[in-house]
């Protein structure tokens, strides 16, 4: 348990880490007339995602979860590919890669990266993520929570970025 719960203080990390990246970022947006879209949706998206990693810690020491070795280290992987894959997209975007939805009128889409072949391939690592970091030490409850209170808040983000780059492309 002890070595899951330094991974999960370095997913936290890493979390500040983007909050650093995004922070610098929505600041070079922002200079060049970005302009910020979902609002209202921002605040729950952070607070799901803090409870992420709490619910990892608290269902895993509080229930005592095992970690069985066929379903975490598969489940390690693909946490550890599913933060490779969100670091490659905050490569591609550059500075306009953000925690919230900024979108600078008259730039192009990002078509390089991971964006050759999906259009939102940062949710896809959120996704993976989501029910694999829990499943690394079988934190079930965690994984079934995330993963479907993340369902709902994505297509309210997904929705919000798609109206956003589609009022900003036709303002352009």
């Amino acid at each position: 348990m002890l070595a899951y719960t330094v991974l999960i203080v370095l997913v936290a990390v890493e979390r500040l880490a983007e909050l650093v990246v995004a922070r610098r970022n929505a600041a070079w947006s922002l200079a060049r007339g970005g302009v910020e879209y979902g609002q209202r949706h921002y605040p729950p998206m952070v607070a799901l995602h803090t409870a992420l990693l709490a619910g990892c810690l608290v269902e895993v020491w509080g229930a005592d979860r095992p970690f069985l070795p066929a379903l975490g280290w598969p489940m390690l992987v693909l946490a550890v590919a599913a933060q490779g894959l969100r670091w490659w997209c905050i490569r591609a975007l550059g500075p306009r890669w953000n925690t919230r939805v900024i979108v600078v009128p008259g730039l192009p889409l990002v078509a390089g990266g991971p964006y050759r072949w999906l259009r939102h391939p940062n949710y896809v690592a959120v996704v993976v993520e989501g029910f694999a970091l829990p499943l690394v030490h079988t934190a079930w409850v965690t994984a079934l929570c995330f993963t479907l209170l993340n369902a709902w808040l994505l297509v309210t983000r997904l929705r919000c970025e798609e109206r956003a780059l589609t009022l900003c492309r036709a303002a352009a």
